[in-house]
């Protein structure tokens, strides 16, 4: 179910809103309810804090309008009530790995110790 959910608000994200505000987003994952009354939409917003905010308050005006689109797509006895929540996960990975870079060694670095080291 969190599966279809998140294909359906995917594909209504890209194809079917018009909001100037809902821009560079990716639905991560979904998370629906034991009863399937209610689905977490998890997103990742490329863009400062500002950007991310206001596509989160795009999406969460156009909560109506995909759980429309859900509803026309998935036949279910109730259509879970959507919950729009940013996802930190991409962005502190890549913090994640910009830290790491700075930390390590480059390869090119690192040919050269070991080659300094093999010639003493």
């Amino acid at each position: 179910m969190a599966q279809a959910i998140r294909e359906v608000v995917s594909m209504a994200i890209i194809a079917d809103l018009r909001d100037p505000r809902i821009t560079d987003v990716t639905v991560t994952y979904v998370e629906v309810s034991a009863d399937l009354r209610l689905a977490k939409v998890h997103v990742s917003v490329m863009g400062d804090e500002i950007k991310q905010n206001l596509c989160l308050h795009g999406l969460r005006s156009s909560a109506g309008f995909l759980q429309n689109k859900i509803s026309n797509r998935i036949d279910t006895r109730y259509t879970p009530r959507l919950r729009f929540e940013l996802d930190q996960g991409v962005k502190q990975s890549i913090a994640l790995s910009k830290i790491l870079d700075d930390v390590l060694p480059t390869e090119s670095a690192a040919d050269d110790t070991l080659d300094e080291t093999k010639s003493n």
